[in-house]
């Protein structure tokens, strides 16, 4: 091989490095929760309206309805510890400084222009002060609002069911909330529009995430697996 064909590859490699995107605690909590939602969603849509009956036997204890309530209602206490554990981490955690980085941009007109523009393929990707674009920041601020009310909404309806234990004591300061959104029924019309909230984003989540990965050319999918993501050396 020629002596400057060598150098060209030696230059064309300094030119990409491999970078640590995503915390090995951020890619656990990101499928933790992922697969939470899965399940929280498939046995929220059966308990408002089951639409699988139980094998009939001689013996009274297939109760399929109590069986998928209590796996929302486990996976809802795996989501709900996930949810808060990732929020103190995206305020406390050092290794989540470029997620608070990402506030920035969100206050840039400039940087918005450039990532509409990036997304609708008229123009380059913007520079980022952090790890998130300002649409996927407000996207991911929504997700949580809507995650938060569904936490709320749930614990609601848990105390309704389990009096004892946790339900016990949750029950007042439950009930006062119950009251603010207006009575049982509307806490669970609230907690089903937040559901269609989450479906929503879930599906402009994967939408997006392939987009980038095909455009952007950087291992924006790989990275939620191996934490790591190729950029260009500045």
């Amino acid at each position: 091989m020629a002596k400057s064909e060598e150098n060209s590859i030696e230059e064309h490699k300094e030119e990409i490095e491999r970078e640590l995107e995503f915390s090995a605690g951020y890619r656990w909590q990101h499928w933790i929760r992922a697969i939470s939602i899965v399940v929280l969603i498939g046995t929220g849509f059966y308990i408002a309206v089951p639409f699988i009956s139980p094998v009939q036997t001689a013996q009274p204890d297939n109760f399929l309805y109590a069986l998928f309530r209590s796996w929302h209602i486990i996976f809802g206490f795996i989501l709900t510890y996930v949810i808060f554990y990732k929020s103190f981490m995206f305020l406390y955690g050092q290794k989540y400084q470029m997620e608070r980085d990402a506030i920035k941009d969100v206050f840039n007109i400039k940087i918005w222009k450039k990532q509409i523009g990036y997304y609708l393929l008229v123009s380059k990707h913007p520079k980022l002060s952090g790890v998130y674009n300002p649409i996927q920041f407000m996207a991911y601020a929504g997700f949580y609002v809507m995650m938060f009310f569904l936490i709320l909404t749930g614990f609601i309806l848990y105390v309704h069911v389990y009096h004892d234990g946790l339900g016990g004591f949750l029950y007042s300061p439950m009930r006062y909330f119950e009251v603010a959104f207006g009575g049982l029924a509307m806490v669970r019309e609230i907690h089903h529009i937040a559901m269609w909230g989450v479906i929503l984003f879930i599906v402009g989540h994967i939408y997006m995430a392939i987009y980038n990965a095909v455009f952007g050319k950087e291992g924006a999918i790989d990275a939620i697996f191996s934490g790591m993501k190729w950029h260009k050396k500045h």
